[in-house]
């Protein structure tokens, strides 16, 4: 079973990935509020993907994105944005992001994006 790790600020939307993908071969290890807790829990648990959401208090995802990736250059990370954050979108994927999410999504969307990246 592959790892991941739920990075937002809202609650609600780390139980919504979280129950997204209950019936999937995706184990959430993980829960991150912002970007800091996100880079500790990353060097702590190795998982084998992490989802980021970029706008959060104390450390933004695009941060926690550099930092995780300079720990770990082959980390996979699927940013996630609201409608309206092109420009920070494409400084996420310069920066190592393997895609992104623009919210609100589907759970057959989540899937499909987590699937190909993790190529399961």
């Amino acid at each position: 079973m592959k790892k991941l790790l739920i990075v937002d600020d809202a609650a609600f939307m780390r139980l919504s990935i979280k129950s997204m993908l209950q019936k999937s071969q995706i184990e959430v290890v993980g829960e991150a509020a912002n970007g800091a807790i996100a880079v500790e829990m990353y060097k702590e648990l190795r998982p084998d993907i992490v989802t980021m959401d970029i706008t959060m208090p104390e450390m933004t995802g695009i941060e926690a994105l550099k930092e995780i990736r300079a720990f770990d250059p082959q980390a996979l990370v699927i940013m996630i944005s609201s409608m309206g954050q092109e420009s920070k979108v494409k400084e996420a994927i310069v920066n190592g992001a393997k895609t992104f999410i623009v919210k609100p999504f589907t759970e057959e969307f989540l899937l499909q994006t987590l699937s190909k990246a993790l190529g399961i």
